[in-house]
């Protein structure tokens, strides 16, 4: 009989090692579903909000195009084609995932995604805290609850109830919302914000908000991301709402935004207290935004209150992208010079700033709580 060669034997050896590997110890690329979730995906993350989060929900709802970024030139940027994302690229949520070593996560309704380890993304562009709010056309913050259920219901159906809790307990839950109910009343009939004073308006943005806290918690949430509000009335969309104005910020809808920021700081510092376990970062989003807009070659850009894509005055006319109520807009050659994208929202560029800021707590901002992003995805 012939002696086996050399290399026939390390053949061998090689293949008796991955048939015991897969065979006793369970490491074969298709892994069993009895593994946990969280074990195989690290910590969930769930986004909730408006439309600098929403990475392509309103893709699949019935709305105008007013609030859809599904065409070009948004996503030019990174991704080269739209994705229904309001920026020429990324969002806050993606670069906050990259560093959080988690995929992007999909928009909920996006079709096909029914696997939800990694988290999912609720937020709509156009919600608000208000089911009033562009009712109708969004997918409000009360909706985005009850699809956050779905989900809670599917961790509970593939771990039981106790290990469900856990895994949720583990995730993050990033929220930014308000500044629809706050600039809608400017833009459209709102007999909600005329019925009521600005403080008791405030008053119920953040009572909604505080509810849907308060029943995340109860299914188990314990690691919570805020943003608070920038200067709503310096946006270009907002600073052309009055001609007689003369491009100065829309003071109105700024004082609804300061009311809010401080209510908000407030409501989730007595619920630190009153909460066990309940931890956040909350992220000043206002200082940070407005330093970018008043000194923006600091931080290495050439322009601060013009957007790069729309019409009019700062670009503030809302048309980018030629597919809404006004069809001719303007481009600039360069959205990475820009501060805002188009007349409301940001580039890539500034949101993956702020998403270093907002992991990090780097930067000239004073952190608004005990913990940044990075602790709370460090599984205290």
């Amino acid at each position: 009989m012939a002696r086996p060669s050399f290399v026939s034997l390390l053949f061998f050896i090689h293949a008796l090692l991955v048939f015991t590997r897969t065979c006793c110890f369970g490491l074969s690329k298709s892994q069993p579903h009895s593994e946990k979730p969280h074990h195989r995906h690290g910590v969930a993350f769930f986004i909730f909000g408006d439309s600098y989060l929403d990475a392509g929900n309103n893709n699949y709802i019935n709305t105008s195009t007013l609030d859809q970024a599904n065409f070009r030139p948004y996503g030019e940027t990174y991704f080269k084609f739209p994705t229904g994302r309001f920026s020429d690229g990324r969002l806050m949520s993606d670069f906050i995932a990259e560093y959080a070593h988690r995929p992007l996560i999909p928009p909920f309704l996006q079709p096909g995604f029914h696997q939800y380890p990694g988290g999912a993304n609720f937020a709509s562009s156009g919600a608000g805290a208000l089911v009033e709010t562009f009712q109708g056309s969004v997918i409000d913050l009360k909706t985005q609850l009850r699809n956050y259920k779905k989900v809670e219901t599917w961790f509970r159906h593939k771990l039981g109830d106790a290990e469900a809790k856990m895994t949720l307990s583990r995730a993050v839950y990033l929220f930014n919302i308000g500044t629809n109910d706050y600039m809608s009343p400017f833009l459209i009939d709102s007999p909600i914000f005329k019925s009521h004073s600005h403080s008791e308006y405030v008053g119920m943005v953040i009572g909604n908000l505080t509810t849907i806290i308060q029943e995340i918690y109860a299914g188990g949430g314990r690691k919570f991301g805020f943003i608070n509000l920038p200067r709503l009335g310096c946006l270009p969309g907002l600073r052309i709402i009055k001609p007689e104005n003369n491009g100065s910020c829309l003071e109105e809808v700024s004082s609804l935004a300061r009311l809010h920021n401080q209510a908000l700081f407030k409501v989730l510092r007595k619920l630190g207290s009153q909460l066990k376990g309940f931890k956040y970062s909350l992220y000043d989003l206002n200082h940070s935004l407005r330093q970018r807009t008043r000194h923006p070659s600091k931080y290495g850009f050439k322009e601060g209150k013009s957007a790069c894509c729309g019409t009019g005055q700062f670009r503030g006319v809302f048309s980018c992208g030629g597919k809404r109520i006004v069809k001719e807009f303007e481009l600039c050659q360069n959205p990475n010079e820009y501060v805002f994208w188009d007349s409301f929202h940001l580039t890539d560029k500034v949101y993956s700033q702020l998403a270093h800021e907002m992991w990090s707590g780097e930067g000239d901002y004073k952190p608004l709580g005990l913990y940044n992003l990075k602790d709370l995805f460090r599984d205290l």
